[in-house]
């Protein structure tokens, strides 16, 4: 991005002269982040992306608040992101928190001139939905994906939006959304372990807390039940190693337990992580001893 002619990182000495002096001659976009704000560094390919469609008639100011608190001070900024645009020198709209990017080119069209329509790949919003997700915020992710499918359906994407409806526990609308994928062959893996997610959940919406039920098994170990059912919560809550390990101490105690769930429930997580992923390539070796 620095390498764009159109954006720039601004500090409290340069913030006058590269947003306030350029801003009579054409719209600034001044982008408030920080290095930790994890919805930051997924806004910031969206930012950079509209910028780079406009060819010049509008430019993006970053400003990393961690090292310019004091543009943080002046302008009030109370939350990260910030987006802020500048015009004729000085600020005429703005919005906090991430946003798609049909929202903050709606936001911009009364102000810029009309830009060359260019849709942003789909790699790039595949990036930032990832970002939105690792940093738990699936329902900003949820808003990305919606105006990029709208403009053209895309599995890949279509996976990632199955994804953050489970992590938001719409789990019936995930369900919708693995059924319209429309390569299931091409799919096949990643599918699967959506569906093994969508089941965890579900199930665990129904069992008690983790809390609860660590209590019961501190109380009493034999507790099948509650084993199994804080594995759940715990694939629920992506703590995979932790339920792997627990399944696994259940079938060495109670192995038939509930119509061999244990068995099944490690072998679908290890679809869900993938069968190349370490824990999956660790624990099949590990059931497999158990078994054989």
């Amino acid at each position: 991005m620095s390498q764009s002619p159109y954006i720039f990182d601004v500090s409290t000495e340069t913030f006058d002269q590269y947003v306030i002096e350029n801003s009579h001659h054409k719209p600034v976009l001044v982008d408030f982040w920080a290095e930790w704000c994890a919805p930051c560094k997924a806004l910031m390919p969206v930012l950079a992306n509209i910028t780079e469609s406009y060819a010049g008639e509008l430019l993006l100011a970053k400003v990393n608040c961690d090292e310019q608190a004091a543009l943080s001070e002046r302008f009030g900024i109370r939350s990260l992101p910030t987006v802020v645009l500048f015009k004729d020198g000085q600020p005429v709209d703005g919005f906090a928190g991430i946003q798609p990017e049909s929202a903050i080119r709606g936001m911009l069209e009364p102000h810029v001139a009309e830009p060359a329509t260019e849709p942003q790949p789909a790699e790039d919003t595949a990036a930032a939905v990832e970002a939105l997700l690792e940093a738990g915020q699936p329902e900003q992710a949820i808003a990305l994906l919606q105006p990029a499918l709208a403009e053209h359906s895309d599995d890949a994407l279509l996976l990632l939006l199955a994804r953050a409806l489970i992590a938001s526990a719409q789990h019936d609308d995930a369900e919708t959304v693995l059924t319209s994928i429309q390569d299931q062959e091409s799919h096949k893996q990643g599918i699967a372990g959506l569906r093994a997610a969508l089941g965890f959940a579900r199930q665990a919406s129904e069992f008690p807390a983790s809390a609860l039920l660590a209590e019961r098994l501190q109380n009493n170990p034999e507790d099948s039940e509650a084993a199994y059912q804080l594995a759940i919560q715990q694939l629920a809550g992506q703590q995979h190693q932790a339920a792997l390990e627990g399944l696994l101490r259940l079938m060495q105690r109670d192995r038939g337990y509930a119509d061999n769930s244990p068995q099944r429930t490690l072998l679908q997580t290890f679809e869900l992580l993938g069968n190349d992923h370490p824990l999956s390539i660790s624990y099949r070796r590990k059931l497999y001893q158990l078994l054989y």
